[in-house]
């Protein structure tokens, strides 16, 4: 009698549902106030706008690189994975054990929050924040643990009503708000100096955050259908349907409130929309922004999960993580284990102060993931291999390029905040002593 086959995770999306995970990756809360953040550190429209082209094209070089590791290695996890096969198992699960202590967990946390907040204000209901974010994650765990169709359908109607979300911001606002002409003269603010690179520095790190999100989409390399195909696809519009988006809100806010007033004004869309249409404006972008901040987390809970269950199916996990149901093909442990943390991190309140322990860690893992072209690359070489695959554009250059501007952004943030970053750094090394303890079991 043979054994029945395990069971195994489904391949049920394709190249529309990976566009909308990384635009839902990306799009949270940040595009509706991070265009102020940036007015305050250049100050000409010129300076403004080429600092969000910048972080556009970074992001979408960094999309042209996971598209060609999807290709190269299409497995379930994916930052997880390329690490695990470039490097070292210990790195791979030290990537792992961050997003899930602290980096996905904490920032699921905060945009609970964040979207418990607006809903309160909108509905004036008499409930606390933390209830309310408990309630939204116990919610989203539930809809993903039905299955990676349920979850990423959910995923896909909160995107399109974020899309929507901002397009009702930038044609209300350039149809009823005043618009000012905007001048591309002085092109900077100051002369050519240390200290106008630093300033584009400084605004470029808020940036390249509003960015981020896209790599989310490999995780689930192993439930997409034609994964060679589907995701490179998804990665390569969807980057590029966020970086419209996002230059759309700035030059509506450019154009709106000036450069002065932008810096001035720490809800720059919301502004927006009052001078538009008044108060009836600033209700309308609300629920927008609660709707942007549901899908972030809706997107989150979909991805992240995927990485754990990875870990669990090397032995390097509780063996119930790797369990996936049998009806719904989900990896249930995995996606209950990330709502349950969430909701932990949100009911301490300490969730902003985690956040700024580990905000350089992404970018560490960015560039780390990034370096692995360049050994699968010579690997093939040196076996004679040839990949009829994606290949990253104008490489090892623009490669080069997104490595250092990642490391650049992990300098700059020790540099600013040095106590969080080492407490981050600690954090993240704690995952060491835990790989071997699993390792140990696993022997």
């Amino acid at each position: 009698m043979t054994a029945p086959k395990p069971v195994q995770l489904a391949r049920r999306l394709g190249w529309f549902d990976a566009t909308m995970i990384v635009m839902g990756g990306i799009i949270g809360s940040g595009i509706f106030i991070n265009p102020y953040v940036v007015a305050t550190q250049v100050h000409t429209p010129v300076l403004i706008l080429g600092v969000w082209i910048l972080g556009g094209v970074t992001a979408l070089i960094g999309a042209f690189i996971y598209a060609e590791l999807a290709t190269l290695l299409p497995k379930v996890g994916g930052q997880y994975a390329y690490m695990r096969e470039a490097f070292h198992p210990a790195v791979a699960f030290v990537f792992g054990w961050a997003l899930l202590l602290v980096t996905q967990t904490g920032g699921m946390a905060a945009v609970a929050i964040t979207f418990a907040r607006y809903f309160i204000e909108l509905t004036q209901i008499p409930m606390p924040d933390w209830l309310i974010a408990s309630l939204a994650l116990a919610f989203l765990t539930i809809i993903n643990c039905l299955g990676v169709r349920t979850g990423s359908t959910f995923q896909n109607i909160m995107m399109i009503l974020k899309i929507l979300a901002i397009a009702m911001l930038v044609i209300i606002g350039f149809t009823a708000a005043h618009v000012s002409n905007v001048s591309l003269t002085p092109a900077i603010d100051r002369p050519v100096s240390f200290g106008l690179l630093a300033a584009v520095g400084a605004a470029m790190i808020p940036v390249l955050f509003a960015y981020g999100g896209w790599q989310t989409s490999n995780f689930i390399a192993g439930e997409i259908h034609e994964p060679k195909k589907n995701l490179p696809r998804g990665l390569l519009l969807g980057v590029t349907g966020v970086i419209i988006l996002y230059l759309a809100v700035n030059i509506l806010s450019i154009a709106v409130l000036g450069v002065h007033d932008l810096a001035h004004t720490s809800t720059p869309a919301t502004e927006v929309m009052r001078r538009a249409i008044g108060e009836q404006g600033v209700r309308l972008i609300s629920i927008g922004i609660t709707i942007s901040t549901l899908g972030f987390l809706s997107q989150g809970m979909l991805t992240a999960p995927r990485v754990y269950f990875a870990m669990a199916e090397d032995g390097l996990f509780f063996k119930q993580v790797a369990h996936i149901h049998p009806r719904t093909k989900a990896p249930v442990t995995a996606i209950v284990i990330q709502g349950v943390l969430a909701i932990v991190i949100a009911l301490s309140g300490k969730y902003e102060q985690i956040l700024n322990f580990v905000v350089s860690t992404d970018f560490i893992f960015f560039g780390l993931t990034a370096t692995t072209i360049f050994i699968f690359r010579k690997r093939d070489r040196m076996n004679g291999l040839h990949h009829d695959s994606f290949k990253t554009p104008l490489h090892p250059f623009t490669t080069s390029f997104f490595i250092i501007v990642c490391w650049l952004v992990v300098l700059s943030t020790i540099v600013t905040y040095p106590a969080n970053s080492l407490i981050g750094v600690g954090i993240m090394l704690t995952g060491i002593p835990v790989y071997f303890f699993w390792k140990g079991k696993k022997q």
